[in-house]
Parts: structure tokens; sequence; C-alpha cells
């Protein structure tokens, strides 16, 4: 009876680790996705920058045209 428990309770703790394992997997490839976004985010802030100033340029070349 004793070594039914045991090997219950160690079929138990091996789905516990498997599933800690692959939560902290998960965990570490959406930390990884974050940290990918947040080293392309200047490059976007820049590239809006520039897309909006090209914009308000433009707007102003066409007020001066008038």
């Amino acid at each position: 009876m004793k070594l039914l428990a045991m090997g219950f309770a160690l079929v138990l703790a091996g789905c516990g680790v498997s599933e800690t394992a692959t939560v902290a997997a998960t965990a570490g490839a959406a930390k990884a996705r974050e940290a990918e976004q947040a080293k392309n985010a200047p490059a976007q802030v820049q590239g809006k920058l520039d897309e909006s100033l090209k914009q308000a340029e433009q707007k102003r070349e066409g007020d001066e045209a008038r």
C-alpha cells in the first residue's frame, strides 16, 4: 500500500514539475518578445515623428502656395 501511495505521489509530483517548466518557458518567451518590442520602440517612435514632421511640412507648403 505504501508503495502504491508513493508511486501515486511521484506521478502527481512529476505533473507539477512539467507544468512548472512549461509555465516558466512560456513566461520566458513572453519576456523575450517584450524585450524585442522594447528594443524596436525607439525606432518606431522616431519613424512616427519623422512622418508627422513631413506631413506638417507638406501642409505648411500647401498653405504657403495659396
